[in-house]
């Protein structure tokens, strides 16, 4: 039995878990799963080792590429031909095979520009895995554009035709989302998040660009494409009550329409859940340290919490990605506490906080 189980760990570490991105040489899965158990009282042990086996999800670096690579052809592209297809008045699988059909496919697709909302949303190899179809001039890679970026832009759109000289879609592009929370929520009488900031840069930037007499690239009441390549269900339905919201009452917004896609959507069963999971939620509650609230109180505090025992916006994931743990997943993957305020705990998946 220990042998077979042993096999199971080397196979797992070596084809998933050894490439998360904190691990170091000489302490990787299998070294750090022995020394996050040993912090469990002994009866504790077994349900912490079952949980690992049976309900942990591990998004690798594979798998994340993929998600990038099928973009373009899985999630663009069928948007566009429908587009194509209505100003050719045609049918979409007619775009192919008539030169109308393709004129104004290539046309709405130079039209496109894809901006990355964090580092997360690798746009690098985005860009690569459609080079020939999208082109330099159409891909940003983060969403802090300083005005001469936008000059740059507006420039080379006109150089390629001088018939395309605005951008019409605008594609947000992030690795994932559990809640929705931090792209767009409404609190307070006002709309806060990523959205936001990126809604007010974009108001900021057109009037610096139109101040110098420069026409800015983007058209008004464009139609705005937010996708992430990984997504809970809770997220893509908070986001879709949240996006319909904005359309019919946010005054200040400077898109026309929007859209929310996503690569891989996770079901709903992927959240733990009291009667299926109750062994490990006991752990979540026994476990817990209030610190970890304590020092994300003002991140935790916007979906309305009093404690982080499930995960920021109670998503209790079992989930970890390659290249960072999300706040969404059980602390008891992720906590790095001391006894103060409760048990102490070291992280089987140390997380890079980017909130305190």
């Amino acid at each position: 039995m220990a042998t077979a189980e042993y096999n199971w760990l080397r196979l797992m570490a070596s084809t998933k878990y050894d490439g998360y991105s904190d691990f170091r040489a000489g302490s990787r899965f299998i070294e750090n799963l022995a020394i996050w158990l040993k912090q469990f009282d002994v009866n504790d042990r077994q349900t912490a080792y079952d949980f690992i086996k049976h309900r942990l999800v591990y998004i690798s670096n594979a798998e994340l590429y993929r998600a990038i690579e099928a973009f373009y052809p899985e999630t663009v592209t069928p948007h566009l031909r429908r587009l194509a297809a209505q100003q050719a008045s045609i049918q979409p699988h007619e775009v192919w095979g008539s030169s109308d059909g393709v004129a104004a496919f290539k046309r709405i697709r130079r039209r496109s520009l894809f901006i990355g909302m964090s580092d997360g949303s690798r746009i690098d190899i985005m860009r690569r895995a459609n080079s020939g179809r999208i082109t330099q001039e159409q891909v940003v890679p983060m969403m802090n554009i300083g005005t001469e970026k936008w000059l740059d832009l507006a420039k080379k759109i006109k150089e390629t035709n001088a018939g395309d000289e605005l951008f019409e879609h605008v594609y947000l592009i992030d690795d994932f989302t559990a809640s929705g929370t931090t792209f767009i929520r409404y609190k307070g009488g006002e709309w806060k998040g990523k959205l936001q900031k990126f809604n007010d840069m974009l108001i900021g930037a057109r009037k610096a660009v139109e101040e110098l007499g420069k026409t800015f690239p983007i058209v008004e009441n464009y139609a705005l494409h937010i996708h992430h390549y990984v997504s809970t269900t809770q997220a893509h339905e908070a986001l879709k009550e949240r996006t319909e919201q904005a359309n019919r009452e946010w005054a200040g917004r400077t898109f026309g329409s929007i859209e929310v896609t996503q690569g891989t959507l996770l079901p709903a069963s992927l959240k733990l859940a009291p009667g299926r999971d109750d062994a490990i939620i006991a752990l979540c509650e026994k476990y817990y340290n209030h610190d970890l609230y304590l020092r994300l109180v003002e991140h935790a505090g916007e979906a309305e919490q009093t404690d982080l025992k499930m995960g920021y916006a109670n998503c209790a994931l079992p989930l970890i990605l390659e290249h960072n743990t999300p706040n969404n997943s059980i602390p008891l993957l992720w906590a790095e506490t001391t006894n103060e305020n409760g048990h102490a705990m070291q992280p089987l998946f140390r997380r890079r906080d980017r909130h305190g």
